[in-house]
């Protein structure tokens, strides 16, 4: 292995690097081999959210060479699946990261040089935008420049295809291996060539907010009636651009901004980590919530995918929602007024579908089976509910879907997930509720009153650098080997392996087989319904552990009693996990 990383970084010294490239590469030869090895020791992959990794020189590292040559791979799979007889089209975003604009130049270059047609995004756009554009301008494929929520040393490189959504199989996998074969820059047209790059910007925004209106479920004089106040921060994104207008062309007026947020800064400055997931990240738009005497706080991701929420209760608190809770509202919302619109019951379509992962909760199902619609169970990665809506494209109707890592999408237009979307969707849901004398919160509790109360939780483990993969890579493998017999007192029943294949009843030791693709996922499943989902991040060093238990909520006053009971079973859950991937004891 010492040899193969040092072979690769002794590479990164010849005339084909810049000097400054070179600098660096010897730096790290001369006094970091520990460094080295982590930037030379394997080239990025795609994963489920594409190329990603932290900015630096080496194969292993964003940068302007890894960058190049997986755009030159890119662009020679798709004239490998397309033809190069023609003049192909492609369409190119980037968000607000410290490189994010000088990335997503080299990437026009190098589709330009190549002969492409490229739409360029002349500032940053958010992800889902991006998606939009892709189908808009009829193009083949397309690369949003991002790291999502990723911590400011991070960038990346998300490829999506002819339909707007991320590269499933079998192109990822065909993609890498034409990566893989571009292993120097002089394979790389980096300039020069047939093709042209064409700016786009307020046409395209203008198109896609009018998209969104169409899935409007409330008319404008009801939003703009209501005074439902909206504190809203894009935590120094791309969601500045085009939230706040969208908000505002439905009809919301007291849309409230957080001017330090409004910055755009890949530094993220007034955040550790620019996830909404954090509370930390959300404090600033709470405390101006606060202050504001605000109904709803929305806060979206660095590219505009990923929506955090914040709702003021019926006793005026504001409570931190996660992305299960979240995607439940929303289901909730779109199938209720969708019934009371007419669009869905009876005498209305059968054809409707939704969407969600298999580690997103049940609760979605539950709400949408209720309404006579079906719930398609997917691998964790939106990709794959955009892979559906294709499938079922002009033969069945997609509502919506969503999965927990707090990405949701609706209408058929853009194939990812869309923050833009969620932010107007939830906005309306808080007036929908507003108007029957309910908040948020309170809709949840008839949510749980009518379907069970579900309760989540999610652990990330991170491992970081060469050691770390190593680790998690031999913690899977031990949970396979040896699975949990018991979940918190519940006796496993049903055990999962999506990367096998197969089902494994435990009482029984028959094996089923699972029609999805292959995924390093496990899932454990108890006798009461409690659920553990164990995976490796696709986009970060990091395993995950997923829990999901199950109670009744009798009445809105057994509430904080029934949370409470829950909370306490996800604890002896936590622990019972992190000591058996610690110890390998149950």
């Amino acid at each position: 292995m010492a040899a193969s990383y040092l072979e690769r970084a002794n590479s990164w010294l010849t005339n084909d690097f810049d000097e400054q490239t070179r600098g660096q590469v010897k730096y790290l030869i001369e006094n970091n081999l520990k460094e080295l090895e982590d930037s030379f020791y394997k080239s990025l992959e795609f994963g489920t959210g594409g190329l990603r990794g932290i900015m630096g020189v080496g194969t292993n590292r964003i940068n302007r060479y890894t960058i190049g040559m997986a755009t030159q791979g890119l662009v020679n799979y798709i004239i490998k699946t397309f033809g190069g007889d023609i003049q192909h089209s492609v369409a190119i975003a980037y968000d607000c990261r410290n490189n994010s604009s000088y990335f997503a130049g080299i990437t026009a270059d190098v589709f330009a040089a190549n002969g492409f047609t490229v739409y360029k995004f002349e500032s940053l756009r958010p992800t889902p935008e991006l998606s939009f554009a892709i189908r808009h301008y009829g193009c083949v494929a397309g690369v949003m420049v991002t790291a999502s929520h990723n911590p400011k040393e991070y960038n990346g490189y998300k490829a999506y295809w002819n339909d707007g959504a991320q590269v499933t199989s079998p192109h990822d996998n065909n993609i890498i291996k034409e990566v893989l074969k571009i292993d120097q820059p002089s394979k790389v047209k980096f300039e020069d060539g047939t093709g042209v790059i064409k700016n786009i910007g307020v046409e395209t925004d203008d198109e896609y907010l009018n998209a969104i209106l169409s899935l409007t479920l409330l008319t404008k004089e009801m939003n703009s009636q209501s005074s439902l106040k909206i504190v809203y921060s894009p935590i120094h994104g791309t969601g500045v651009k085009l939230i706040p207008e969208a908000l505002k062309r439905i009809g919301f007026k007291n849309i409230i901004n957080v001017p330090e947020q409004d910055v755009t800064d890949g530094n993220f400055p007034t955040v550790k980590y620019p996830n909404p997931e954090e509370r930390e990240a959300l404090q600033m738009a709470i405390d101006k919530a606060i202050l504001t005497g605000a109904d709803i706080v929305l806060a979206t991701d660095p590219d505009g995918d990923r929506l955090g929420v914040a709702v003021k209760n019926s006793a005026g608190e504001i409570e931190i929602l996660n992305g299960n809770q979240t995607a439940s509202l929303l289901t909730y919302y779109l199938l209720a007024r969708s019934k009371e619109l007419g669009i869905i019951g009876a005498g209305a379509n059968n054809g409707h579908y939704m969407v969600k992962t298999i580690v997103t909760t049940d609760l979605l199902k539950s709400i949408s089976e209720s309404y006579g619609v079906e719930m398609m169970n997917v691998l964790t990665g939106f990709k794959y509910i955009a892979e559906v809506v294709r499938n079922l494209e002009g033969k069945r109707k997609f509502i919506g879907g969503g999965e927990e890592s707090y990405g949701f999408n609706a209408g058929e237009f853009v194939r990812d997930k869309d923050a833009v979307i969620s932010c107007c969707l939830l906005a309306e849901a808080a007036v929908w509720a507003k108007m029957k004398g309910m908040t948020l919160t309170d809709l949840l509790k008839e949510i749980y009153l009518k379907h069970g109360f579900y309760k989540e939780h999610l652990i990330s483990i991170t491992k970081k650098g060469k050691d770390g993969i190593e680790q998690i890579q031999s913690m899977m493998k031990a949970f396979r080997s040896s699975p949990p017999q018991h979940l918190a007192g519940s006796t496993v029943v049903l055990v999962h392996d999506y990367l096998n294949s197969e089902t494994i009843d435990m009482v029984s030791d028959l094996r089923y087989k699972i029609n999805l693709p292959k995924s390093d996922v496990l899932q454990f499943v108890s006798v009461d319904n409690t659920i553990v989902s164990v995976r490796p991040s696709g986009t970060e060093p990091k395993i995950k552990f997923y829990f999901g238990v199950k109670g009744s909520l009798i009445s809105v006053s057994e509430f904080e009693k029934t949370e409470a009971e829950l909370n306490h079973k996800i604890e002896i859950l936590s622990d019972q996990m992190i000591s058996y991937q610690t110890t390998g004891k149950q």
